[in-house]
């Protein structure tokens, strides 16, 4: 007999001869019965959606009202530590390096290998400070040796009137020793006295401005750290060094610990009125903020449940006519969760947007900085949109399948 392509029934046949594999009927028709669902409920959803879409176009709005709020407010709540924390470096440093073991003089090459241990990323400034005993006329004062470039970004609450040194032979009275003195810019201020090894030394000075912080500085003469050190003959040696640093206060003692343990005779001290402050503020507003997005999305909650509960309402006789027809609950209910569904992702994506562009407006106008978004905060916001708005529709959707066919299509 002559072999042929294919079989009685018209089936093609393989090279080898044995018939080739075709899906079952039964898992067929599943198929095409289930792309058939999918299509019906897409246009069943459609459908929806146009006929009452000024209802629902309430609780969209609803949705992305609440999406906005959450992603803005997620978004300043991540990013305004670091808003702060440089805001409050305006309150002056948060991390003093002192002498290891008590009163002494700090190498000014340990304080380098401290610094080189700090986070470059968050450091602000590091401004050396060393003191003197001087006098002026057989008056005592004292003397504060730094760099006033550095003194500008750890302390910028410094009120200086006049012109802040910037030639050797130029200091910054403080307003105390301004006032008993009588001195203003341009006036002379020599001052004389003997250094470590008790040698005499003296040198004159010009006064560009005075100084107001009112703290001790305002009893202080400050110079530039060189003219100090030319002045005493002693270089290299500091009494201590304030550091800034955008840091939270956990971030900032692990920076301590790490100099504590890397640069022995250097020891690193919390100034715990500033970290304290920077902890409570950041913790209240971070409850704040967590709040407002709590009953913010409560309230979109309720006006999808609203929404939604009177869609079900309108759509009694529908909901009962199509059970009537075969329907079963689990069709009525996953139409309305799909509804529901629809609109969190919707109002979920255009409520990130929103919520972008507010969480850049307030940073801007209130900080007065540029914001750097968190990309995963996106997702999570569309996420929980979907969730809330399903959520929401839990109870209508249990009142849709509570309709009676028989009931409804009598008109009760």
């Amino acid at each position: 007999m002559e072999a042929d392509a294919t079989d009685r029934a018209g089936t093609p046949k393989p090279a080898g001869g044995a018939p080739a594999a075709s899906p079952a009927p039964g898992q067929a028709d599943a198929r095409a019965a289930s792309g058939a669902n999918a299509r019906f409920l897409g246009r069943m959803l459609l459908f929806s959606l146009v006929r009452r879409r000024s209802r629902l176009l309430v609780a969209l709005v609803g949705v992305a009202v609440g999406a906005t709020v959450l992603l803005g407010l997620v978004t300043l709540c991540y990013d305004i530590p670091r808003q702060l924390s440089r805001e409050f470096r305006s309150y002056g440093a948060n991390l003093v390096f002192v002498s290891e073991g008590g009163p002494g003089r700090l190498g000014a090459a340990d304080l380098a290998r401290a610094e080189a241990l700090l986070p470059a990323e968050a450091l602000v400034g590091l401004t050396p400070f060393r003191y003197e005993s001087v006098r002026r006329n057989m008056l005592p004062y004292t003397a504060v040796g730094t760099v006033f470039e550095d003194v500008r970004e750890t302390s910028p609450y410094w009120r200086v009137a006049g012109e802040w040194p910037s030639r050797p032979g130029e200091i910054l009275l403080g307003v105390d020793v301004a006032e008993a003195t009588g001195l203003a810019a341009g006036g002379a201020f020599p001052l004389d006295g003997r250094n470590s090894a008790q040698e005499r030394y003296e040198m004159d000075f010009t006064v560009t401005g005075t100084v107001a912080t009112g703290g001790v500085e305002d009893g202080f003469v400050f110079m530039s750290l060189a003219d100090m050190e030319r002045m005493t003959g002693e270089a290299g040696v500091l009494d201590l060094a304030e550091a800034s640093l955008t840091l939270g206060s956990d971030a900032l003692a692990r920076a301590a610990a790490a100099v504590r343990a890397g640069v022995p005779g250097v020891d690193p001290r919390l100034v715990t009125r500033v970290t304290r402050s920077e902890e409570q503020v950041m913790g209240k507003l971070t409850a704040l903020v967590y709040l407002v997005t709590l009953v913010v999305l409560t309230l979109t909650m309720i006006c999808v449940a609203t929404t939604m509960m009177t869609v079900v309402l309108e759509r009694r006789r529908e909901i009962g006519l199509k059970k009537a027809l075969g329907a079963g609950n689990r069709r009525v209910a996953r139409e309305f969760l799909a509804e529901g569904l629809l609109l969190g992702v919707v109002g979920g994506l255009a409520g990130s947007f929103c919520g972008l562009l507010f969480a850049r407006l307030v940073s801007s106008s209130v900080f007065g900085r540029g914001l750097t978004p968190e990309p995963w905060l996106v997702p999570v916001t569309v996420a929980v949109s979907a969730l809330v708005t399903v959520a929401a529709c839990l109870a209508p959707v249990k009142r849709a399948v509570d309709v009676e066919p028989a009931l409804v299509l009598r008109g009760e």
